[in-house]
């Protein structure tokens, strides 16, 4: 069957469930569509990275509104209740994603607009959200019919070298947090800048003990190689991605070596497979970097005359359309993941409502069952499917519980600190 005819066939099946069609054909009738309802309604589906917050933040016209967001009607976003509901999402690691630039206006406090966000919108869908801030509140919000809602922490640049505000910001429900979004720290190095340290300082490896003390998940996306590698290193208590994919799939610095993947077996860790078409295709990839390097020589061309950049990178885009990534380039990655750390490491981050771009097949939160079904057929059984979707998570969220409840009786929380100049935060 051609992609495009998968596809279709694909739209269908997730039209069907969120019309309600799905439980009035039969099993006889269709075991595939009973396959994919059975397995996402008796295990939940949980996502590890939506964008959502930081859409209503720069919401045009209402700009950090909740309620001119209005998620009861369609959004123009990716994210509204009835597409979660087709979607069968059963928990949503919302992201309180702010910027590395925040820094500059005081970190901490857009962190805090953020999660007041976030909090806003799980407060005023009751009957359909629920916070949970720990993995047992997952399976009670999920038995109970309702979208269990977690925050996530994208980005350490939030605490400002503070260990006191890390505890703070768990305290408020941050469930997660990644160690670096796109710029190298004062501890961290970042994959999209340059390796100032190698890794993680000595105040970094005491960030990730800090974390396991709490419970509270460390998250690699968005580190270098060397910052993954040193946080394998230091931690006691599973790590996840909560939004990335293969490296050997698709060679983006965003995305999970090989060596790194194999290295999860034994610390018990998740890769969080992401939908971003950067990371996914290697066609969408390969354009992207063509298309920087054009704006570049376009800048150095024109110098002072943005509007003729643009319009270069317009007439360049228009001779140069842009590839488009496919749900089936999404499961490529599971089905690389798979054969080299294995089925127990696996999840979702789809990254929904933080990119403009989309893969074909999976425009939006109604469309997890696409991969389901994709899934199916690539021989994947009911209880690996249940792995991917969500079981791993919930597994390395209870072993990071276990790993809190252990250290917290060994030891107080750190007094750690960290200094701009290096003095303290120095690897040696």
């Amino acid at each position: 069957m051609s992609i495009m005819a998968r596809v279709l066939c694909f739209l269908l099946i997730a039209a069907s469930l969120a019309g309600g069609a799905l439980q009035a054909r039969t099993t006889a009738q269709d075991p595939q569509l009973e396959r994919v309802r059975r397995i996402l309604s008796t295990s939940p589906l949980i996502d590890g990275h939506n964008d959502l917050p930081w859409a209503i933040r720069n919401y045009e016209g209402a700009p950090h509104s909740v309620p001119a967001y209005d998620l009861r009607r369609t959004t123009a976003g990716h994210t509204d209740i009835a597409r979660l509901r087709a979607g069968r999402v059963g928990a949503q690691f919302w992201s309180v994603y702010i910027p590395y630039e925040a820094v500059r206006e005081g970190a901490a406090k857009v962190q805090l607009e953020q999660i007041d966000i976030a909090l806003q919108v799980i407060a005023r869908y009751p009957d359909h959200l629920e916070l949970a801030r720990t993995a047992s509140d997952i399976e009670r919000i999920f038995g109970a019919g309702k979208i269990a809602s977690l925050l996530g922490m994208e980005g350490g640049h939030a605490i400002e070298n503070s260990l006191g505000t890390l505890r703070a910001f768990y305290d408020l429900g941050a469930r997660y947090m990644t160690l670096t979004h796109n710029g190298t720290l004062d501890w961290a190095d970042a994959a999209a800048d340059s390796a100032r340290h190698g890794g993680l300082t000595r105040f970094g490896e005491e960030v990730v003990r800090e974390m396991n003390r709490l419970g509270m998940l460390v998250d690699l996306s968005h580190v270098s190689p060397g910052t993954m590698s040193d946080a394998l290193n230091v931690a006691q208590a599973p790590v996840i991605f909560s939004h990335s994919s293969a490296r050997a799939v698709t060679d983006h610095p965003r995305n999970v070596p090989d060596a790194i993947l194999r290295r999860l077996r034994e610390n018990g860790g998740v890769v969080m497979v992401t939908f971003v078409p950067d990371f996914v295709s290697p066609a969408v990839a390969a354009w992207t970097l063509q298309a920087a390097a054009e704006r570049s020589r376009l800048r150095t061309r024109y110098g002072n005359a943005p509007q003729r950049v643009t319009a270069g990178l317009q007439a360049w885009r228009a001779a140069n359309p842009a590839p488009r990534a496919t749900f089936a380039q999404v499961a490529d990655h599971i089905d690389h993941i798979r054969r080299v750390a294995g089925i127990d490491h696996i999840g979702l981050g789809s990254d929904f409502d933080g990119i403009e771009s989309i893969p074909v097949g999976l425009e939006d939160v109604s469309k997890y069952p696409v991969l389901t079904s994709e899934l199916l057929r690539r021989g994947y059984s009911d209880d690996e499917i249940k792995k991917v979707m969500g079981q791993n998570v919930l597994r390395a969220w209870k072993g990071a519980e276990a790993v809190a409840a252990r250290l917290q009786k060994e030891r107080e929380p750190s007094t750690a600190m960290d200094r701009p100049d290096g003095a303290r935060g120095s690897r040696r």
